[in-house]
């Protein structure tokens, strides 16, 4: 007797008036070309020729893809990545022996950044990541999420409903600009166990009964994972309704927001924790930059006043250098990739499974969501159903058939806009991985376990090439958001 499965599917490749692969922009400036050597060729054919090579050269450019790009774009990476790389921009050093009192700041994209600590109205305090430079404020919640291996498929149904209205009710918080969830494992340094072993074993103890304990503290490393689970909001004080007018004001409306958004999050599978603390999100950083450190970092966070012990000067790496497929740091090399295209066919509850179980090597997956205005959803949506139907009008006019993937991708505008019709959110998601070793020769091996296992959740990969720094960032609880940072200048 056959059992049913539930399936989600909806995700969608956001495309717009676009042809041959390009955007908007470039559509109507091809078309505005031709229309142009039309109008030269039947006016002045002798000007025609002239005009012909150069805009082969800027189609061929424009048109012709590598690695997923046009060519014009790779270049114009390529000679960027050049440029930072003879001025030093991916090199960073740090000055461990002066008084500056900023020696220790963070590399690239995170150095904007420092750390917060502000009271959460129950007693504690808790951390926030302030961004100097655009005053975006990001708090993390730490959760606990329950296995939908072990749980009934009716309850695994109500999470994955719960986290979709979840997200529905971002829209109706201008201030939230985009959520990350983050998956962080890593083999159990051992110093936990370590400890608590240390504490129970009292020196009387037979020797036999302590050589059992300390073989199983050497072993249990092996067979035991270091497993957090981190929800990062990222709030833009300038977007509240209240209009705070300062960071003390912005801080307390941050406090409001969490507090609701926490209470909701219970329903949706995981168990709320608390608030990460200042301590705790500059271990996160310190962990990533110097996986060597995780033991030592997890010590301190065990004891009480770590806040005065571990701050944002010693998150930041004392070295990290950027290639363009890997980036090196403090006793570690990691591999960064993002999320190149959604799994096209209805999935399960359970299709991140294997991406984001422990492995071998540390390991932080992200998921990004920025959230539509629940006013601009309806707009947005009717724009991409617009866009597929001017797509399918032009294949007929110019005789083309539509092909399987036309046809699925226009159902699935229609689809979303029925549903948001209906109350569902509409949100821009993209995914981000990194890997890390300790040792340069097992890099190849933790890169193509991560691909492997993304292959196995039906998602397609692509390697952050020149941008690893970014993507590396982008896990931390840090509150970076790499469309973002595309649309500033960045020094």
């Amino acid at each position: 007797m056959g059992h049913d499965i539930r399936t989600y599917g909806g995700w969608r490749r956001r495309h717009g008036i676009g042809l041959l692969g390009m955007d908007t922009a470039s559509t109507f400036l091809a078309l505005g070309v031709a229309m142009v050597l039309v109008l030269v060729a039947a006016t002045a054919p002798d000007v025609f020729i002239y005009l012909l090579p150069p805009v082969a050269l800027g189609g061929g450019l424009g048109l012709v893809r590598v690695q997923g790009r046009p060519v014009a774009r790779w270049l114009w990476a390529r000679l960027r990545w050049r440029w930072g790389v003879l001025r030093g921009y991916t090199r960073y050093r740090a000055g461990v022996v002066t008084d500056h009192p900023r020696a220790f700041q963070l590399p690239g994209v995170l150095a904007p950044l420092t750390l917060l600590s502000a009271e959460d109205g129950y007693g504690g305090r808790y951390g926030i990541v302030w961004d100097r430079r655009t005053g975006l404020l990001t708090a993390t919640l730490r959760v606990v999420p329950a296995s939908t291996w072990l749980a009934d498929r009716g309850d695994a149904d109500a999470w994955v409903a719960a986290w979709g209205g979840w997200l529905a009710g971002l829209g109706h918080m201008p201030a939230v600009r985009w959520v990350t969830v983050t998956v962080d494992t890593a083999p159990e340094p051992g110093s936990t166990l370590a400890d608590a072993v240390r504490r129970a074993v009292v020196p009387t103890a037979p020797a036999p009964a302590r050589t059992i304990m300390n073989e199983l503290v050497r072993a249990a490393p092996m067979a035991a994972a270091d497993v957090d689970t981190r929800v990062s909001i990222t709030f833009d004080p300038k977007a509240a309704a209240s209009r705070p007018r300062d960071l003390l004001e912005a801080v307390a409306e941050l406090g409001r927001t969490l507090d609701g958004l926490a209470s909701r999050l219970g329903g949706c599978g995981v168990s709320v924790l608390g608030r990460a603390t200042a301590a705790e999100i500059a271990g996160a950083v310190r962990t990533a930059f110097d996986p060597h450190a995780r033991g030592e970092v997890n010590r301190l966070l065990a004891q009480p006043g770590s806040e005065e012990i571990l701050g944002w000067c010693d998150a930041g790496p004392v070295s990290a250098t950027e290639h363009t497929d890997h980036y090196e740091h403090d006793g570690g090399l990691s591999v960064s990739w993002a999320w190149h295209e959604p799994p096209r066919q209805n999935v399960r509850s359970d299709v991140l499974a294997r991406l984001v179980a422990p492995g071998p090597f540390p390991k932080r997956v992200s998921l990004q969501y920025r959230v539509f205005p629940a006013a601009a959803a309806s707009r947005v949506l009717q724009q991409e159903v617009n866009a597929a139907a001017f797509r399918a009008q032009f294949r007929r006019r110019t005789g083309r058939d539509e092909t399987a993937r036309d046809s699925w991708d226009a159902a699935r505008a229609r689809q979303a806009a029925v549903e948001e019709a209906m109350g569902a959110g509409v949100c821009l998601v993209s995914m981000y991985v990194t890997v890390t070793v300790t040792d340069p020769d097992h890099l190849r091996q933790a890169a193509a376990g991560v691909e492997a296992a993304a292959d196995s959740s039906k998602i397609r990969l692509r390697r952050l090439w020149g941008s690893q720094a970014a993507g590396f960032a982008t896990t931390l609880p840090c509150g970076i958001c790499p469309p973002a940072l595309s649309r500033r200048h960045i020094h």
